[in-house]
């Protein structure tokens, strides 16, 4: 990312809206918005295959050799924010679940991808298609499935400005896709 870049235009973003950037409350502004947004936006820099190959620490397990039991885990939280507005989608919470080919992704790392692949600007069903991708590919599985609930301030702080409306999406890719069971073990 362009830091000096980013400080020039949240510079003008506050001038275009009537503050004054030298007050002594705005004057560190520009700076901080930069570094926030070199943190939030981080996966910007990666493409899933890279992301994938960050955190795609595995184990072998035998436990899940030629089984269709799956590994699953819950209540990841993320947050993002809108390409349409730039608005944060909060609140949000990812389930995950795979089965295993005979290797096992450490739980760090499907947290880890979920947070990195969620530091992009997005709407939250492309990041549930990245997060089974990543997911797959870190864990060498075709079977994948994933759950988001969140929050849109695009949705609650602006517009209809309905403060309880959650947005949900799955993504199911191999045998999610036309498994109710596995499709079950995503519920909350």
């Amino acid at each position: 990312m362009d830091r000096k870049a980013l400080e020039y235009h949240v510079r003008g973003i506050l001038e275009a809206i009537g503050e004054d950037p030298n007050r002594e409350g705005l004057l560190e502004t520009p700076s901080r918005v930069a570094a926030m947004l070199e943190e939030t936006l981080e996966g910007t820099a990666y493409s899933n295959h890279e992301i994938a190959e960050m955190f795609g620490k595995t184990f072998e397990s035998h436990c899940f050799a030629d089984s269709e039991e799956a590994v699953v885990m819950k209540d990841i939280t993320v947050f993002s924010y809108c390409e349409h507005h730039l608005a944060l989608m909060y609140d949000m919470k990812v389930n995950v679940a795979y089965i295993p080919r005979g290797r096992v992704l450490g739980l760090s790392k499907i947290a880890r991808i979920c947070d990195m692949a969620a530091k992009r600007l997005q709407l939250q069903e492309k990041l549930g298609r990245d997060i089974c991708e990543i997911i797959s590919e870190a864990a060498d599985t075709p079977d994948v499935g994933v759950k988001i609930s969140g929050s849109h301030s695009c949705m609650t702080a602006r517009g209809i400005r309905n403060a309880s409306s959650k947005t949900v999406t799955t993504t199911f890719i191999g045998k999610f896709r036309n498994n109710s069971d596995l499709k079950k073990l995503l519920d909350d």
